[in-house]
Protein backbone atom coordinates (compact mmCIF):
# COMPACT_ATOMS: atom_id res chain seq x y z
CA UNK A 1 0.00 0.00 0.00
CA UNK A 2 1.09 3.35 -0.76
CA UNK A 3 -0.04 7.02 0.28
CA UNK A 4 -0.02 9.47 -2.53
CA UNK A 5 -1.39 13.23 -2.59
CA UNK A 6 -5.10 13.00 -4.18
CA UNK A 7 -3.86 16.02 -6.57
CA UNK A 8 -1.17 13.00 -8.18
CA UNK A 9 -4.24 11.15 -8.57
CA UNK A 10 -7.34 12.70 -9.72
CA UNK A 11 -9.17 9.73 -11.24
CA UNK A 12 -9.82 8.09 -7.82
CA UNK A 13 -12.39 10.68 -7.30
CA UNK A 14 -14.79 8.83 -9.35
CA UNK A 15 -14.43 6.07 -6.73
CA UNK A 16 -13.89 7.79 -3.63
CA UNK A 17 -17.12 9.74 -4.78
CA UNK A 18 -19.43 7.73 -4.26
CA UNK A 19 -18.36 5.84 -1.42
CA UNK A 20 -18.73 8.59 0.69
CA UNK A 21 -21.90 9.61 -0.48
CA UNK A 22 -23.22 5.82 0.56
CA UNK A 23 -21.66 6.20 3.61
CA UNK A 24 -23.23 9.80 4.89
CA UNK A 25 -26.58 9.12 3.04
CA UNK A 26 -28.57 9.03 6.05
CA UNK A 27 -26.83 12.05 7.77
CA UNK A 28 -26.28 14.42 4.56
CA UNK A 29 -29.15 13.56 2.06
CA UNK A 30 -28.44 16.16 -0.17
CA UNK A 31 -25.23 15.49 -1.11
CA UNK A 32 -24.61 14.25 -4.19
CA UNK A 33 -21.77 12.43 -6.43
CA UNK A 34 -20.84 15.61 -7.89
CA UNK A 35 -20.65 18.01 -4.79
CA UNK A 36 -19.06 15.25 -3.12
CA UNK A 37 -16.19 14.95 -6.46
CA UNK A 38 -16.39 18.55 -6.53
CA UNK A 39 -15.30 19.31 -2.67
CA UNK A 40 -12.45 16.33 -3.96
CA UNK A 41 -11.37 18.55 -6.60
CA UNK A 42 -11.03 21.53 -4.15
CA UNK A 43 -8.00 19.50 -1.99
CA UNK A 44 -5.93 18.75 -5.09
CA UNK A 45 -3.24 21.00 -3.49
CA UNK A 46 0.13 20.07 -2.77
CA UNK A 47 1.18 22.53 -0.39
CA UNK A 48 -1.82 24.94 0.92
CA UNK A 49 -4.99 23.33 2.88
CA UNK A 50 -6.78 21.71 1.98
CA UNK A 51 -4.98 19.01 1.09
CA UNK A 52 -6.19 15.31 0.31
CA UNK A 53 -4.03 11.53 0.50
CA UNK A 54 -4.94 8.11 -0.75
CA UNK A 55 -4.19 5.11 0.48
CA UNK A 56 -4.14 2.89 -3.05
CA UNK A 57 -2.21 0.62 -4.49
CA UNK A 58 -1.90 0.86 -7.97
CA UNK A 59 -5.18 2.12 -9.38
CA UNK A 60 -6.87 0.24 -6.26
CA UNK A 61 -7.74 3.07 -3.95
CA UNK A 62 -8.74 1.97 -0.33
CA UNK A 63 -9.22 4.88 1.07
CA UNK A 64 -8.48 8.88 2.15
CA UNK A 65 -7.78 11.67 4.56
CA UNK A 66 -7.73 15.23 4.51
CA UNK A 67 -5.88 18.44 6.14
CA UNK A 68 -8.29 21.09 6.38
CA UNK A 69 -8.19 24.45 7.43
CA UNK A 70 -11.50 24.15 9.15
CA UNK A 71 -14.15 20.68 9.45
CA UNK A 72 -17.11 21.68 12.20
CA UNK A 73 -19.26 25.19 11.50
CA UNK A 74 -18.82 26.69 14.92
CA UNK A 75 -15.47 25.63 15.50
CA UNK A 76 -13.28 27.80 13.63
CA UNK A 77 -11.13 29.07 15.85
CA UNK A 78 -9.53 25.84 16.19
CA UNK A 79 -7.29 24.89 13.28
CA UNK A 80 -5.88 23.58 11.26
CA UNK A 81 -8.09 20.01 11.11
CA UNK A 82 -7.74 16.61 10.15
CA UNK A 83 -10.77 15.36 8.50
CA UNK A 84 -12.21 12.97 5.83
CA UNK A 85 -11.24 10.04 7.04
CA UNK A 86 -12.55 6.95 4.99
CA UNK A 87 -11.54 3.54 4.41
CA UNK A 88 -14.21 1.48 2.15
CA UNK A 89 -15.72 -1.26 4.14
CA UNK A 90 -13.70 -4.18 2.06
CA UNK A 91 -10.56 -2.52 3.39
CA UNK A 92 -11.09 -2.11 6.79
CA UNK A 93 -9.40 -3.63 9.91
CA UNK A 94 -6.29 -3.61 8.16
CA UNK A 95 -4.25 -0.56 9.51
CA UNK A 96 -5.37 1.66 6.31
CA UNK A 97 -7.24 4.30 7.97
CA UNK A 98 -4.86 4.36 11.33
CA UNK A 99 -1.61 4.24 7.99
CA UNK A 100 -3.83 7.67 6.82
CA UNK A 101 -3.85 9.34 9.88
CA UNK A 102 -0.46 8.96 10.68
CA UNK A 103 0.60 9.84 7.62
CA UNK A 104 -1.58 13.31 7.69
CA UNK A 105 0.45 14.04 10.65
CA UNK A 106 3.54 13.21 9.73
CA UNK A 107 3.15 16.20 6.64
CA UNK A 108 1.93 18.43 9.07
CA UNK A 109 4.66 18.45 11.64
CA UNK A 110 7.22 17.86 9.38
CA UNK A 111 6.14 19.78 6.19
CA UNK A 112 3.63 22.61 7.32
CA UNK A 113 5.38 22.79 10.44
CA UNK A 114 1.70 22.70 12.54
CA UNK A 115 2.46 21.26 16.62
CA UNK A 116 -1.25 20.70 16.85
CA UNK A 117 -4.44 19.27 15.04
CA UNK A 118 -8.35 18.85 15.76
CA UNK A 119 -10.58 16.26 14.69
CA UNK A 120 -14.41 15.82 14.59
CA UNK A 121 -15.89 11.99 15.43
CA UNK A 122 -19.38 10.90 15.74
CA UNK A 123 -18.51 7.77 16.86
CA UNK A 124 -14.30 6.63 16.45
CA UNK A 125 -13.54 8.08 19.58
CA UNK A 126 -12.02 4.96 20.98
CA UNK A 127 -10.45 4.44 17.86
CA UNK A 128 -8.65 8.10 17.32
CA UNK A 129 -7.67 7.47 21.27
CA UNK A 130 -5.37 4.66 20.46
CA UNK A 131 -3.87 6.81 17.71
CA UNK A 132 -3.02 9.26 20.67
CA UNK A 133 -5.72 11.90 19.98
CA UNK A 134 -7.60 12.94 23.25
CA UNK A 135 -11.17 14.51 23.77
CA UNK A 136 -11.66 18.53 23.33
CA UNK A 137 -14.85 19.33 24.27
CA UNK A 138 -18.25 17.56 22.87
CA UNK A 139 -19.89 19.00 19.88
CA UNK A 140 -23.02 18.74 17.52
CA UNK A 141 -23.34 18.35 13.90
CA UNK A 142 -26.39 18.23 11.95
CA UNK A 143 -28.38 17.44 15.09
CA UNK A 144 -25.97 15.02 16.22
CA UNK A 145 -23.57 14.69 19.36
CA UNK A 146 -20.19 13.98 18.46
CA UNK A 147 -16.71 14.89 19.88
CA UNK A 148 -13.68 17.39 18.70
CA UNK A 149 -10.59 15.54 19.84
CA UNK A 150 -7.26 17.19 19.73
CA UNK A 151 -3.72 15.80 19.31
CA UNK A 152 -0.06 17.61 19.90
CA UNK A 153 2.17 16.32 17.24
Amino acid sequence: MKISLLADHPSFIQTLAPWLVEHWRLILPHDTIATRSEKFRTHMNYTSLPIAWVAHDGNNVFGTAALRVHDLPGHEHLTPWLGGVFVAPAYRQQGIGAALCAHVEQVAKNQLVISTLYLFTLDKQEWYGKLGWIRHEPCTWCGLAGDVMVKKI
